[in-house]
């Protein structure tokens, strides 16, 4: 379990102050897949940061199964962390670099080949980091934070510079440590990759979380797209219907009801429709540009 209690980085700058977190709070609990979203500069890295112990919170805390990240005796064993797969040695091989991280965490050296084969490395594992592909130290980095048998997942960017094969095959595999009891964390901004991985949302804008919880809760389950000739009446029709709705990011109403109940409610009150349709296709993408706009 991973509880994030109001946790705030502020930098300070001469007389000036950068407030990168301010009071966030979530918790991600076991079996879960939960996606960290935020624009560029929101303060997914700093968050993801002070998670693992990298960088001191100003103010608040975070537990991991009720402890803090430096105060776990062997944190590998426990939480699985890849925050940036650039920065593993790029002199040493693939089984180099796992055998090395298998030894800091007390673990066998067969586990490093036992990882290269799991990730789909095996064959490049005597290839040296720096001849690697992105992708392929995407996977790379996915097995040293799988090396440990660690019950939580704590994941930046895991699909960059996968090809399509890479990312439904980290799908699967993100998918399986949840419903073997796992806990997963991962920072995207694929939000179509995300919205067909994760379980849970969390939102975060100008450092603040503006969302947090299920996918449905947040989507909307059952949401229907419409825009009108009269975008104005049509919303008062919706209204009167007992439909509620916001506007998207285009214009047009993410409506609460499915595509007849939207349907019938503008025939009854006389309104010509250019646009019906289901939005949970691209639901995401609106509800994240709505959120963080406001935050900014």
């Amino acid at each position: 379990m991973i509880n994030v209690e109001n946790l705030t980085k502020r930098y300070h700058s001469g007389s000036s102050v950068h407030v990168a977190v301010d009071d966030a709070s979530f918790g991600c609990a076991p079996g879960t897949v939960t996606g960290f979203l935020g624009p560029n500069g929101a303060g997914k890295s700093t968050t993801l940061r002070m998670l693992t112990g990298l960088t001191p919170p100003t103010s608040g805390r975070v537990t991991i199964d009720g402890k803090a990240y430096v105060d776990l005796p062997n944190p590998g064993r426990l939480i699985g962390v890849m925050l940036d797969a650039a920065a593993m040695h790029p002199g040493r091989t693939g089984l180099e670099t796992l055998r090395v991280t298998a030894q800091v965490l007390g673990m066998p050296k067969a586990r490093a080949d036992e990882m290269l084969e799991l990730v789909g490395l095996t064959g490049a594992g005597k290839r040296r980091v720096a001849n690697f592909s992105l992708g392929m130290r995407q996977r790379l980095g996915i097995a040293s934070a799988l090396l440990g048998d660690p019950a939580i997942l704590i994941l930046d960017e895991p699909a960059n510079g996968m090809d399509p094969e890479g990312i439904r095959w980290m799908r699967g595999l993100l998918r399986d440590f949840a419903a073997g009891g796992g806990t997963v964390l991962l920072s995207s901004h694929l939000l179509g990759e995300v919205q067909a991985t994760v379980d849970r949302l969390v939102v975060i804008g100008s450092g603040r979380i503006v969302a947090e919880g299920s996918l449905e809760e947040l989507l909307g389950n059952g949401a229907t797209i419409v825009r009108g000739l009269d975008q104005a009446g049509l919303g008062a029709a919706l209204h009167r219907a007992g439909l509620a709705y916001r506007t998207t990011t285009e214009g047009a109403f993410s409506v609460e009801g499915s595509c007849e109940q939207v349907g019938r409610a503008a025939a009854t009150a006389g309104h010509t429709l250019v646009e019906l349709r289901d939005g949970s296709s691209n639901g995401l993408e609106d509800l994240f540009f709505e959120l963080t706009s406001k935050a900014a």
